[in-house]
């Protein structure tokens, strides 16, 4: 399903073009989101301005990507990802564009992508390992922590379902939110709650937040579980049908006020206008989602309150997402922005945690709200040309310093579904090959064979 958007006129021009070529393609250091490589900055919940009780979790910088994960001593289990395709992948891979010209400012050149079809067969070779290794185990645990994770499984599906249709995949990422609030505890149950109310949530059984009720571990997954919903909203087979309707209903209230009501009842300065850009962004995803879903006019208002608000106007800080973009000091058709509001400094947001703006940009530029294709043109050169400069070397900052890992699966992949050369480049991207990779892949291989190119 393709979801209604603003496109320009050379988006629907290339779109014809596009199609034949388908057709024809085949957390984490001692606080929760403090990446080690990441400069050291004052992540402190207190913000400027707070009225609020400060966060329980001190929300730092986490690593956001499985490599990084893997590597955490307080995440020993986690499985690595591996490193190298698993099949159907060229050998060579292809340098970047040069120009801005080639990376969706003026009209692109129709090349040859990789099939729905093809990025399928690479997810399924997946699809059930990683299910009873990883995702399903972390779905029945009590324990929000491995929700973090979950968060990757619930994704892939859902883009591989918007990608083929195909119920299956909607099917498993329900049977891991379902799982989830099934085993939700009433707040005042759980031992070493920080809040001791009515609401339902999980405690963390990661060693630094014992006990806790932690809001980044449930945003950093429910932006996905919306976004779940949301499809289920929007395309009819699903929404009509009683049996994907009544899970829709259910889930959809629990969300409503176990997410985002608990959460900003408890101190939205706090828990809901982080205290960095891509905390933050997870909120204005949820609040996006849910905005297009409520039936309730007061809610609805509601949400749409926090989604401008990060966007435009945070009530704690002097900033904002919107704010925080500037000119890229490396390249003037991108972007540059830092994680901490305000903040102009380069080097600049980490692209590890950029990947989680870049999760919630997409989508709601896909949903034509508040973000344009001129961000999405410039985003793209960000990740073409300043983060990505060549096949084999990944910066770590969007100020293209630094070494980083390439871990592009939570966000900045989703780019390839508006410039078909970025596509290209993901088809032979060796780095996080996984069912989040390859569903995201092969829905923005459907997305630019319906026209969503830039």
């Amino acid at each position: 399903m393709l979801e209604p958007r603003r496109r320009n006129t050379s988006g629907r021009a290339l779109s014809s073009l596009l199609s034949l070529s388908l057709l024809v393609g085949g957390a984490c250091g001692p606080n929760p989101e403090q990446d080690s490589s990441s400069a050291v900055v004052d992540n402190g919940d207190t913000t400027p301005g707070s009225t609020e009780v400060a966060s329980p979790e001190w929300d730092t910088l986490a690593p956001s990507s499985p490599e990084e994960i893997a590597a955490a001593p307080s995440e020993p289990e986690t499985e690595a990802v591996p490193s190298t395709p698993e099949a159907d992948v060229p050998a060579a891979a292809e340098a970047p564009a040069t120009t801005e010209e080639s990376l969706g400012t003026t009209a692109q050149a129709a090349v040859s992508l990789r099939t729905v079809a093809g990025w399928e067969t690479l997810f399924l070779n997946r699809w059930n390992s990683e299910h009873t290794s990883s995702f399903l185990p972390k779905s029945t645990s009590l324990d929000s922590w491995k929700f973090y994770d979950l968060s990757y499984g619930i994704d892939g599906n859902t883009a591989m379902y918007r990608a083929t249709g195909k119920t299956q995949y909607m099917d498993r990422a329900l049977l891991y939110v379902n799982n989830m609030v099934k085993n939700a505890k009433v707040s005042s149950s759980l031992p070493r709650s920080q809040f001791k109310d009515s609401y339902l949530g999980w405690a963390s059984a990661r060693s630094d937040t014992l006990g806790q009720e932690v809001p980044l571990f449930e945003s950093y997954c429910w932006r996905y579980v919306t976004r779940m919903l949301r499809t289920i909203r929007e395309t009819p087979a699903l929404y009509n049908n009683s049996t994907y309707k009544t899970q829709y209903d259910k889930l959809l209230a629990f969300t409503e006020r176990n997410m985002f009501e608990k959460w900003l009842k408890r101190g939205a300065n706090s828990y809901i206008y982080r205290v960095n850009t891509h905390m933050a962004s997870h909120w204005a995803y949820i609040a996006m989602d849910l905005s297009k879903m409520t039936t309730d006019a007061t809610k609805k208002a509601q949400y749409l309150t926090v989604f401008n608000n990060i966007n435009r106007d945070m009530p704690n800080n002097t900033s904002s997402l919107r704010g925080q973009l500037q000119t890229s000091p490396v390249n003037a058709s991108a972007y540059f922005w830092a994680a901490e509001w305000g903040s102009k400094r380069r080097p600049g947001q980490d692209v590890a945690h950029g990947n989680g703006v870049m999760a919630y940009l997409v989508e709601a530029h896909d949903a034509g709200m508040e973000w344009t294709d001129a961000d999405m043109r410039k985003f793209v050169v960000t990740l073409n040309n300043v983060i990505w400069p060549s096949a084999k070397r990944y910066s770590n900052y969007v100020d293209g310093s630094g070494t980083g890992t390439g871990w592009f699966n939570d966000g900045l992949m989703k780019l390839g579904r508006y410039n078909a050369d970025l596509q290209k480049r993901l088809e032979t991207h060796s780095v996080g090959q996984n069912t989040q990779f390859y569903g995201n892949a092969a829905l923005n291989a459907k997305l630019l064979g319906a026209g969503s190119a830039l």
